[in-house]
């Protein structure tokens, strides 16, 4: 029979290595994203792979063939992202979006993946209407 002080190290053991599974595990799920004010004042940690999250510019969106190109922008900064390939659907002018990709040596953010950002808030699409003799 194993004594209490044993028994608590072994617990302690068992949950230290189930806590750094969990946290290992959350690593991987989690996203984040830089904004066009922290990528334009690190030009240099930009060059790196980089998820950039924004609002796409009113009137930016362009398409030239397999590229598109748009601005994305929040607080004021805005960064030109240019991107081959088809976005999403959902993706249009003055949505949310985040894109993962690079900081061109031009200054313009290379992206090879587009993802629209949702809010997390649900709102029914229409009012609910009330029956006439809810009262």
């Amino acid at each position: 029979m194993i004594r209490r002080p044993g028994r608590l190290a072994l617990v302690a053991v068992l949950l230290a290595a189930g806590g750094l599974l969990v946290a290992s595990a959350l690593r991987d799920t989690l996203t984040y994203y830089r904004t066009p004010a922290e990528l334009l004042a690190e030009p240099e940690a930009a060059r790196d792979r980089v998820r950039l999250g924004g609002e796409v510019v009113p009137g930016s969106l362009r398409h030239d063939g397999e590229l598109v190109v748009f601005r994305l922008t929040e607080a004021g900064r805005d960064v030109a992202v240019r991107q081959r390939g088809v976005p999403p659907e959902t993706f249009r002018e003055g949505e949310d979006a985040v894109v993962e990709g690079r900081l061109g040596a031009d200054g313009v953010f290379d992206a090879d993946h587009v993802v629209v950002r949702h809010g997390n808030e649900y709102r029914p699409s229409t009012p609910a209407v009330e029956p006439p003799d809810a009262r």
